[in-house]
């Protein structure tokens, strides 16, 4: 089994045709299918069901799919540890965040690591909380920062970095805008503008929601913590947000007030594998992460 064919079999199966995967390997269609062929063989089995040039993977085809790429994945950082051994400062960070805390989390912590590191690269990948997870586990990511840190998940490990405050964001015409601080329960007959199903946030706030004995009416929904800050703005309702997500500035038309009864928060990490070792320039980043948000916590103080 060659390295080449592997590869074309992962394009072919990604893909489900073989002439636009031998297009993006910049190869001919005849040498990708020789080479399918030619793996088949040696494994005994088919692992495609072919329909002229498309093609689908059969179900032997897929279980082979997932354990070749956790094999690439392996080969993958085996070839950028070297690479990274021989100078760990200009490496490459993989790393995961979702939307709450690419505004001012990530870029101070990323600008910071590179006034000391300036050649590391970074590669970002936004997600949502279930993703993120799910992507350190599988390998497609090393480390991913989380809100709040997940518990009992087998397969990673978290340390956290801060605790937060999550705070009401309302039209600055709401009865309640010039309040100093507000009771949720204040908030009960509401109109609230969360995340959809299955967003952490908004399982936050409902059950923050329901320890008080109400379910929020939730009358819009946001993908993203922009939109949730836009429809605010635009006087559709409120909502709960962390607070880290309004540093830089308060949408026009919005007031953030304290939730002070009961106090809302969640804890901020970063997740690591426990099946893997980190390569050696994450494992830089990783300590820094540790060490600049205690710095960041004691100054706060």
């Amino acid at each position: 089994m060659e390295l080449r064919q592997i590869q074309y079999f992962i394009e072919v199966a990604k893909r489900e045709h073989v002439t636009e995967a031998a297009v993006a390997l910049h190869v001919a269609q005849s040498a990708v299918s020789r080479q399918i062929v030619n793996l088949e063989q040696e494994l005994g089995v088919d692992l495609f069901i072919r329909e002229g040039r498309n093609v689908k993977l059969t179900p032997i085809g897929s279980m082979f799919l997932e354990h070749i790429q956790q094999a690439m994945t392996v080969i993958d950082n085996a070839k950028r540890e070297i690479e990274e051994c021989l100078d760990p400062n200009k490496g490459t960070i993989r790393i995961g965040f979702p939307s709450s805390l690419a505004s001012y989390t990530l870029p101070t912590a990323i600008s910071a690591f590179r006034n000391l590191y300036p050649s590391v690269n970074f590669l970002l990948k936004q997600g949502s909380y279930h993703y993120l997870i799910d992507a350190v586990k599988k390998g497609d990511i090393n480390m991913a920062l989380l809100g709040p840190l997940p518990k009992d998940e087998k397969r990673i490990k978290g340390d956290i970095l801060f605790l937060e405050h999550i705070v009401a964001l309302l039209p600055n015409s709401h009865p309640l805008a010039d309040r100093p601080a507000l009771e949720l329960a204040q908030l009960r007959n509401e109109s609230f503008i969360l995340f959809p199903e299955g967003y952490v946030l908004r399982e936050i706030v409902v059950n923050a929601c329901q320890q008080l004995g109400f379910y929020p009416k939730v009358s819009f929904e946001g993908d993203d913590i922009d939109a949730i800050k836009g429809l605010v703005a635009a006087g559709l309702g409120v909502t709960l947000i962390p607070e880290i997500t309004l540093v830089d500035s308060i949408p026009r038309s919005t007031v953030k007030v304290p939730v002070i009864e009961p106090r809302v928060t969640r804890t901020v990490g970063v997740i690591i594998p426990t099946e893997r070792q980190l390569l050696p320039t994450e494992k830089l980043f990783h300590q820094f992460l540790k060490d600049f948000f205690t710095v960041l916590d004691q100054f706060h103080k």
